[in-house]
Protein backbone atom coordinates (compact mmCIF):
# COMPACT_ATOMS: atom_id res chain seq x y z
CA UNK A 1 0.00 0.00 0.00
CA UNK A 2 1.51 3.48 -0.90
CA UNK A 3 0.88 5.73 1.72
CA UNK A 4 1.47 9.85 1.83
CA UNK A 5 4.49 8.93 3.55
CA UNK A 6 6.26 7.21 1.02
CA UNK A 7 4.53 9.17 -2.00
CA UNK A 8 5.48 12.27 -0.54
CA UNK A 9 9.26 10.89 -0.42
CA UNK A 10 9.51 9.43 -4.03
CA UNK A 11 7.73 12.45 -5.41
CA UNK A 12 10.07 15.18 -3.71
CA UNK A 13 13.11 12.47 -4.99
CA UNK A 14 11.35 14.11 -8.37
CA UNK A 15 11.48 17.81 -7.18
CA UNK A 16 14.56 19.44 -6.29
CA UNK A 17 15.66 22.73 -4.18
CA UNK A 18 15.44 26.08 -4.57
CA UNK A 19 15.57 27.73 -8.22
CA UNK A 20 15.11 31.16 -9.39
CA UNK A 21 15.70 30.73 -13.23
CA UNK A 22 13.65 33.63 -14.73
CA UNK A 23 12.60 31.50 -17.70
CA UNK A 24 10.34 29.34 -16.07
CA UNK A 25 6.43 30.52 -15.66
CA UNK A 26 6.50 28.62 -12.28
CA UNK A 27 8.93 30.69 -10.77
CA UNK A 28 6.92 34.07 -11.56
CA UNK A 29 3.89 35.16 -9.16
CA UNK A 30 2.01 35.99 -12.39
CA UNK A 31 2.82 32.51 -14.17
CA UNK A 32 4.91 34.13 -16.80
CA UNK A 33 7.84 35.07 -17.64
CA UNK A 34 8.09 38.82 -16.07
CA UNK A 35 4.70 38.64 -14.62
CA UNK A 36 4.50 39.88 -11.05
CA UNK A 37 7.82 38.60 -8.57
CA UNK A 38 10.18 36.29 -9.69
CA UNK A 39 9.96 34.33 -6.60
CA UNK A 40 11.11 30.93 -7.78
CA UNK A 41 10.31 27.15 -6.60
CA UNK A 42 11.64 25.18 -3.91
CA UNK A 43 10.52 21.03 -3.22
CA UNK A 44 7.99 21.56 -6.51
CA UNK A 45 6.32 24.34 -4.57
CA UNK A 46 6.09 27.42 -7.30
CA UNK A 47 5.14 30.91 -6.88
CA UNK A 48 3.03 30.78 -9.75
CA UNK A 49 0.85 28.26 -7.82
CA UNK A 50 1.76 29.86 -4.32
CA UNK A 51 2.26 33.93 -4.67
CA UNK A 52 2.03 34.43 -0.98
CA UNK A 53 5.20 31.76 0.32
CA UNK A 54 8.33 32.97 0.97
CA UNK A 55 9.24 30.33 -1.47
CA UNK A 56 13.07 30.43 -0.82
CA UNK A 57 12.53 30.01 3.14
CA UNK A 58 10.40 27.00 2.76
CA UNK A 59 10.95 24.11 4.62
CA UNK A 60 10.67 20.35 3.86
CA UNK A 61 7.90 19.86 6.60
CA UNK A 62 5.65 23.04 4.98
CA UNK A 63 5.98 21.56 1.35
CA UNK A 64 4.81 18.05 2.70
CA UNK A 65 2.00 19.94 4.71
CA UNK A 66 1.16 21.63 1.48
CA UNK A 67 1.22 17.88 -0.75
CA UNK A 68 -0.85 16.75 1.71
CA UNK A 69 -3.64 19.69 1.53
CA UNK A 70 -3.44 20.21 -1.81
CA UNK A 71 -2.53 17.48 -3.57
CA UNK A 72 -3.02 14.20 -1.80
CA UNK A 73 -6.67 12.22 -2.19
CA UNK A 74 -7.63 13.71 -5.41
CA UNK A 75 -9.28 10.31 -6.06
CA UNK A 76 -12.47 8.36 -3.81
CA UNK A 77 -11.26 4.64 -4.33
CA UNK A 78 -8.50 3.66 -6.97
CA UNK A 79 -5.69 1.24 -7.40
CA UNK A 80 -2.35 3.07 -4.64
CA UNK A 81 -0.29 3.17 -8.11
CA UNK A 82 -2.98 4.95 -10.01
CA UNK A 83 -3.36 7.14 -6.73
CA UNK A 84 0.47 7.74 -6.79
CA UNK A 85 0.77 8.85 -10.64
CA UNK A 86 -2.44 11.21 -10.09
CA UNK A 87 -0.39 12.71 -6.74
CA UNK A 88 2.58 12.88 -8.66
CA UNK A 89 1.04 15.04 -11.96
CA UNK A 90 -0.90 16.93 -9.59
CA UNK A 91 1.93 18.75 -7.82
CA UNK A 92 3.66 18.90 -11.58
CA UNK A 93 1.12 19.89 -13.64
CA UNK A 94 -2.15 21.46 -11.25
CA UNK A 95 -4.90 19.14 -9.72
CA UNK A 96 -7.23 20.11 -13.08
CA UNK A 97 -4.53 19.08 -15.85
CA UNK A 98 -3.86 15.49 -13.59
CA UNK A 99 -7.12 15.13 -13.20
CA UNK A 100 -7.77 15.70 -17.51
CA UNK A 101 -4.72 12.92 -17.96
CA UNK A 102 -6.51 10.42 -16.25
CA UNK A 103 -9.70 11.35 -17.51
CA UNK A 104 -8.46 11.05 -20.60
CA UNK A 105 -6.98 7.96 -19.90
CA UNK A 106 -10.09 6.27 -18.85
CA UNK A 107 -11.73 7.59 -22.44
CA UNK A 108 -14.44 10.09 -20.29
CA UNK A 109 -14.92 13.70 -20.90
CA UNK A 110 -11.67 15.82 -19.77
CA UNK A 111 -13.16 18.94 -17.80
CA UNK A 112 -10.77 18.54 -14.85
CA UNK A 113 -13.57 18.20 -12.12
CA UNK A 114 -13.54 14.10 -10.88
CA UNK A 115 -17.31 13.19 -10.49
CA UNK A 116 -19.36 9.91 -10.32
CA UNK A 117 -18.94 9.41 -14.31
CA UNK A 118 -14.60 9.91 -14.27
CA UNK A 119 -15.04 7.34 -11.15
CA UNK A 120 -16.91 4.45 -12.84
CA UNK A 121 -14.96 4.53 -15.56
CA UNK A 122 -11.67 4.00 -14.00
CA UNK A 123 -13.59 1.28 -12.21
CA UNK A 124 -14.31 -0.30 -15.17
CA UNK A 125 -10.49 -0.33 -16.69
CA UNK A 126 -7.87 -2.59 -15.59
CA UNK A 127 -5.43 -0.45 -13.47
CA UNK A 128 -2.34 -1.29 -15.13
CA UNK A 129 -4.09 -0.08 -18.85
CA UNK A 130 -4.68 3.08 -16.66
CA UNK A 131 -1.45 3.55 -15.76
CA UNK A 132 -0.02 3.05 -19.03
CA UNK A 133 -1.93 5.54 -20.40
CA UNK A 134 -2.11 8.27 -17.79
CA UNK A 135 1.63 8.09 -18.24
CA UNK A 136 1.28 8.65 -22.28
CA UNK A 137 -0.82 11.36 -21.88
CA UNK A 138 1.76 13.69 -19.41
CA UNK A 139 4.49 12.48 -21.99
CA UNK A 140 2.39 13.86 -24.59
CA UNK A 141 1.45 17.19 -22.84
CA UNK A 142 5.40 17.68 -21.98
CA UNK A 143 6.87 17.50 -25.55
CA UNK A 144 3.64 19.70 -26.98
CA UNK A 145 5.32 22.42 -24.08
CA UNK A 146 7.28 25.60 -25.74
CA UNK A 147 9.50 24.93 -22.70
CA UNK A 148 10.21 21.25 -23.82
CA UNK A 149 13.45 22.27 -25.08
CA UNK A 150 14.84 23.95 -21.84
CA UNK A 151 13.31 21.06 -19.45
CA UNK A 152 11.96 18.58 -21.73
CA UNK A 153 14.97 15.89 -20.31
CA UNK A 154 14.05 16.47 -16.69
CA UNK A 155 10.37 15.77 -17.67
CA UNK A 156 10.89 12.70 -19.47
CA UNK A 157 13.23 11.66 -16.47
CA UNK A 158 10.35 11.99 -14.45
CA UNK A 159 8.04 9.98 -16.72
CA UNK A 160 10.53 6.97 -17.35
CA UNK A 161 11.11 6.50 -13.68
CA UNK A 162 7.02 6.89 -12.79
CA UNK A 163 7.17 4.48 -15.59
CA UNK A 164 9.17 2.10 -13.34
CA UNK A 165 7.43 3.00 -9.96
CA UNK A 166 3.86 1.68 -11.78
CA UNK A 167 5.39 -1.59 -12.88
CA UNK A 168 6.54 -2.25 -9.01
CA UNK A 169 3.06 -0.93 -7.78
CA UNK A 170 1.18 -3.20 -9.85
Amino acid sequence: MIDFDTAFARLIGHEGGFTRDAKDPGNWTGGKPGAGQLKGTKFGVSAASYPHLDIEHMTLEQARSIYREDFWGVLGEAHPAVKFQLFDAAVNHGRANAIRFLQRAVGVADDGAWGAVSQAALTRMDHNDVLLRFVAHRLRFWSSLTTFDAYGRGWTRRGAENLLLAAQDN
